[in-house]
């Protein structure tokens, strides 16, 4: 089925992080609310301005028509230059071949023309020009002679202005602010909580502590119980990795006395040796325990991952059933504990011996690749052997998960993807793991590309 466009938009939004969706929000609510106010203001002033600007225009006429009507012949041409000069007024006669520009491109215009009818007479003509003379136009009669009347256009004001328009946009700067603010505030806490979150799924419990004395009781209560829950999870991990420590220490004690014995004791050789085997392989299953219990910080630093490579694999190249290929970028640096790294890279070439031969020769052919991509260096472990079914590929890397393969084995603890994964995290990186196209298992590692010394 095709994308609905409804989804479409839902999919860029939800992308979108919380304080730009609440800003996003607060803006839209405050402008709305600002252009609705200023409607309201308008509606409210449209009728008291039209009236009052078409009185102001009235009572100019009406005065100058006054004053005209009762001075003589030589006061009125006295008095029309001193209102010119002094009142910016201009009285000319209106003759039949004048040419004008109505004022009436408005509703505010057409009000205030409106009005002026009403008051001076429906034949009243408002025009912004006359004879392309730019100006405020209003004709009037006196004495059944008709004149035009120039005042100031700034007496003509439609309701707003640019004085609107400015206290328009200072208002919405304001309000923008203020709705960034008031987004930053609310997010503030999410954000902490969010970052301690992530520091202590990395380990780092003490970096994870928010703060329990902020004003705000509902944050406050949730940051008491984040806190809590953060030393509760401290704790547990540090008596499991006490515990395993312990277990681990314990046993080997009566381990080394029972090589001891064996080897004094026994004197059948075949049976001396499967005893010696059965006890190696109790050591190295403690190996694993006390991996997966060490701590989780490490210390990163500039590491060339050929010559771990090469230190890996140096002693499994002697092997019959074994064969490795390994085709890397040179000069590659991560960065990465060296010792954590060579132990990844050792478990997953154990791993691949042992589980990934070849059906048809019984040789491991394991492939080992890296590359570098922007920040970071992709490496690729590869067999070639019957690989996994999709329905347990998740599950290899949880502590004591064995697959079938593995089980028939029964010769180790199932903690070596597991310690795989966790030491990957501890240094910054990723681990995945799937099925090969051209058949066995592939393990995936994303490890963090490092500058040069």
């Amino acid at each position: 089925m095709g994308e609905t466009p409804s989804s479409g938009w839902r999919k860029p939004f939800s992308s979108v992080s919380l304080f730009w969706r609440t800003f996003f929000l607060l803006s839209i609510l405050l402008i709305g609310s600002i252009l609705a106010w200023l409607q309201t203001l308008r509606s409210l002033e449209f009728e008291p301005r039209a009236v009052q600007t078409a009185q102001l225009l009235a009572s100019q006429v009406n005065l100058s028509r006054a004053a005209l009507v009762y001075a003589d012949g030589i006061a009125r041409i006295s008095l029309i230059k001193t209102m010119k000069d002094e009142e910016g007024l201009r009285i000319v006669p209106r003759e039949a071949t004048d040419s004008f520009e109505s004022r009436d491109n408005d509703a505010f215009s057409r009000r205030v023309i409106a009005e002026l009818g009403s008051r001076l007479g429906q034949g009243t003509i408002v025009a912004s020009r006359m004879n392309g003379q730019p100006g405020l136009w209003v004709s009037f009669v006196i004495d059944g002679d008709d004149y035009w009347l120039q005042t100031d256009q700034t007496k003509f004001n439609p309701a707003g202005g640019t004085t609107w328009l400015i206290w328009l946009g200072v208002a919405a700067v304001l309000s923008l602010a203020g709705a960034a603010l008031i987004a930053g505030l609310i997010n503030r806490p999410l954000k902490e909580l969010s970052f301690a979150a992530s520091r202590m799924r990395d380990g780092d419990f003490e970096a994870s502590q928010l703060d329990e004395h902020v004003n705000t009781s509902e944050i406050r209560e949730v940051n008491i119980g984040f806190n809590r829950m953060a030393q509760k999870l401290a704790k547990i991990e540090q008596d499991r990795a006490l515990m395993l420590a312990g277990i681990s220490h314990d046993l080997r004690t009566p381990l080394a006395r029972l090589r001891l014995e064996t080897e004094m004791s026994v004197s059948n050789l075949e049976a001396r040796a499967h005893m010696a085997s059965d006890i190696t392989q109790l050591d190295a299953i403690i190996d694993k325990f006390l991996d997966y219990a060490r701590p989780d910080r490490v210390k990163l630093t500039p590491v060339v991952l050929g010559d771990v490579i090469d230190s890996c694999i140096y002693s499994m190249r002697k092997l019959p059933d074994v064969k490795i290929e390994v085709d890397l970028e040179e000069d590659l640096l991560v960065l990465a504990d060296e010792v954590e790294l060579g132990r990844v890279i050792t478990n997953l070439l154990e791993n691949a011996r042992r589980y990934g031969k070849s059906v048809n020769t019984g040789i491991a052919d394991i492939r080992i690749s890296a590359l570098s991509r922007d920040k970071w260096v992709l490496m690729k472990v590869r067999d070639r052997g019957i690989g996994v079914a999709p329905s347990q590929l998740y599950q290899l890397t949880q502590p004591f998960f064995r697959g079938e393969a593995a089980r028939t084995a029964a010769n180790g603890a199932g903690l070596g993807l597991a310690i795989v994964e966790k030491t990957m995290q501890r240094m910054g990186g990723t681990f995945q793991l799937a099925n090969s196209n051209t058949g066995g298992l592939s393990a995936h590692l994303r490890l963090q590309r490092a500058t040069r010394f």
